[in-house]
């Protein structure tokens, strides 16, 4: 059966010095002292086992990163080859490595790792066989790995050579070391362009962004075997960090932010909107445009766009409106302009919006508001933004939405929740439920896992958290692994209606089991009882959206569960319940479903349904497309 990792998420404690623009030298002086920090609440925090494949000296680079990771909610342990031994740890194993059985795998590389470089002497077909053989080197590599564990591995590009033999040419020639690391770069991304459970972490950006001369000294290679200076490590780890808590459902969902000397420069309410430094007029102006240009792009990739400001709604919408602004009030889900506390704002935005507040990152250029927001809305996160020409600096370094994979769904998602503010709006008009469920005209598809949504439903297991009745997380690769095997009962629904297509929302695993099977063969120890010919399923799997909630979309699924049950033969439905901080709404969805609450502790409650002869459609409201 697919291995999957169940936990209890409580709010973790955050560490303000560990956000951009972190101090290198204190994290690596006082990396024991934080650690400390980070466990001394009785937090509990996703465990995840991570294997770092290194060809240079990763001790240090380990102790960062497990500052980093804890600090996103995720509690590592550690398998580190021994120097150097990257690559035959991959292909050949080793009794430590097998059995630690990793969750996702970590090459750590660098251009000092690089077997054969061009010469001068080297014809272009003798320098494109180097290439080749290169490439070949670690796509062996990867896809032993891939094949071994089945896991998401996170591989090192090349930073650019520290020297450069041809000048400006080097990166215009074939002999040049610089050409020869921009093609293999090139070569890796259009590796991990095909493969979904490949990611990069990209070092030549990071070395650039940190400055080459410093990031590459040879001193740290030939003293220490470090293939970066030593007070790049923190930098480098933290962008590592960003790419697997991306993976494991740790981004953040919102940007909420201020208006007067944020968006723009000055106060809309005391300078007016013609007065306000935004456009090209002022070089201010332009500073302004262009981080308004920077948020409406996050758009793009799903991030939604609130306000929180203390102002009067009309002049935030003026100043919303003005010619030279790029922001436009339809590109905000949500607009608090009024004169409430701003920490009381952003906790009704996460409210409304049904999303938790450690979803969101609040901008405010004014120090006093950020720490107001900071101490009396816990979880959100408050960068220190620094002066308008950092705005963006600091956004981006803090990998805040770091992409791993990027779904139709996300595209879509400020359209989707603005659609339901919509839905809101109507159904405040309705005085019978009923009638507003039967006024939206939903349609739903609700099909056993498609290829066309692998990438969806493994990002959906790794967010979800309020509507999530087990907690499990799954990768893209074990998700596949589910839909294949023929003991899996997998289902995904997709729900729209007259305001919109809100993607795929709800997911659901589960996987038969003879009644009669011994407690001992059971994946959780479960209690069997009757005919040893009987099957049952097991629910290893039930989350939605809460964007959707309230819908009957749980009934639509639950009444093809039991029609997908039935064609199989399969006459009980076992659910569980893992009781988490977040996940308290669902606790009795299982006796909402028609459930038998079988036994109830600290740690679960375990569900039966018997499938009756004659089974009542729970679903009035939706029209299924199977």
């Amino acid at each position: 059966m697919i291995k999957s990792i169940r936990t209890t998420e409580r709010n973790t404690l955050m560490l303000h010095e560990l956000e951009y623009p972190f101090d290198s030298e204190y994290i690596l002086k006082k990396s024991k002292s934080l650690k400390r920090r980070l466990l001394e609440e009785n937090t509990q925090r996703i465990p995840k086992k991570i294997a770092v494949l290194g060809g240079s000296t990763t001790h240090d680079i380990i102790r960062i990163l497990e500052l980093f990771l804890l600090n996103q909610g995720i509690e590592p342990t550690f398998y580190e080859s021994e120097y150097g031994m990257y690559w035959e740890d991959a292909m050949f194993g080793n009794e430590e490595l097998n059995a630690f059985g990793p969750d996702l795998v970590y090459i750590h590389t660098s251009f000092r790792n690089l077997r054969s470089l061009p010469e001068v002497k080297d014809s272009r077909e003798q320098v494109e066989d180097k290439l080749r053989s290169e490439f070949e080197h670690f796509q062996v590599m990867w896809e032993k790995l891939a094949n071994t564990w089945h896991c998401p591995i996170i591989q090192d590009n090349f930073e650019l050579p520290y020297y450069r033999l041809m000048g400006n040419q080097d990166g215009a020639d074939f002999h040049g070391r610089t050409w020869y690391v921009n093609r293999m770069n090139q070569m890796f991304a259009d590796y991990a362009a095909e493969h979904q459970n490949f990611l990069i972490n990209d070092i030549c950006y990071q070395s650039a962004a940190y400055g080459l001369d410093e990031w590459s000294a040879p001193f740290f290679w030939h003293m220490y075997k470090y293939s970066l200076c030593l007070k790049a490590i923190p930098w480098m780890a933290h962008n590592v960090a960003n790419i697997m808590k991306s993976l494991y459902g740790k981004n953040k969902k919102s940007l909420v932010l201020d208006l007067d000397n944020t968006l723009w420069g000055g106060i809309v309410g005391d300078d007016g909107v013609e007065n306000l430094q935004i456009g090209q007029e002022t070089s201010m102006g332009q500073v302004y445009s262009e981080f308004q240009s920077y948020v409406k792009s996050l758009k793009d990739i799903g991030i939604m766009l609130n306000v929180d400001s203390k102002n009067e709604e009309e002049n935030a919408l003026a100043g919303l409106n003005h010619p030279d602004g790029v922001l436009r009030p339809d590109d905000f889900i949500l607009i608090k302009a009024n004169w409430e506390p701003k920490s009381e704002n952003i906790l009704t935005i996460a409210k409304e919006m049904n999303i938790l507040p450690e979803s969101l990152v609040f901008v405010d250029d004014n120090p006093a508001e950020r720490e107001i927001v900071r101490t009396h809305a816990e979880g959100v996160s408050v960068p220190e933004i620094g002066s308008p020409e950092q705005y963006i600096r600091v956004l981006d370094h803090n990998g805040y939405f770091e992409v791993t994979s990027l779904s139709e769904d996300d595209r879509k998602r400020n359209e989707m929740y603005k659609a339901n503010a919509q839905r809101a709006a109507q159904q405040a008009t309705f005085t019978d439920y009923g009638a507003y469920l039967k006024s939206l005209q939903m349609k739903a598809v609700i099909r056993p896992f498609e290829a066309l949504y692998m990438a969806r439903i493994a990002q959906l297991t790794n967010k979800s958290n309020q509507f999530n009745l087990t907690t499990k997380r799954y990768t893209q690769a074990q998700i596949e692994e589910a839909a294949q095997n023929p003991s899996c009962i997998t289902l995904y629904g997709k729900l729209e209606d007259k305001f919109g297509d809100n993607g795929v929302v709800t997911v659901l695993i589960g996987h038969e089991e003879a009644e009669g099977a011994e407690d001992g063969d059971r994946t959780d120890g479960r209690e069997s009882g009757g005919d040893s010919t009987e099957k049952a399923l097991h629910l290893d799997l039930w989350l939605m959206s809460c964007r959707v909630l309230k819908r009957d979309m749980e009934y639509a699924m639950m009444d093809v569960l039991v029609e997908t049950c039935r064609a199989r033969g399969i006459r009980r439905i076992y659910g569980y319940y893992y009781p988490t901080a977040k996940n308290g709404m669902v606790r009795d969805f299982y006796g909402l479903q028609g459930f038998e609450k079988l036994r109830e502790n600290e740690k679960e409650t375990v569900w039966r349904f018997e499938i009756p002869e004659h089974y009542e459609k729970k679903n009035h409201y939706i029209e299924i497309e199977k």
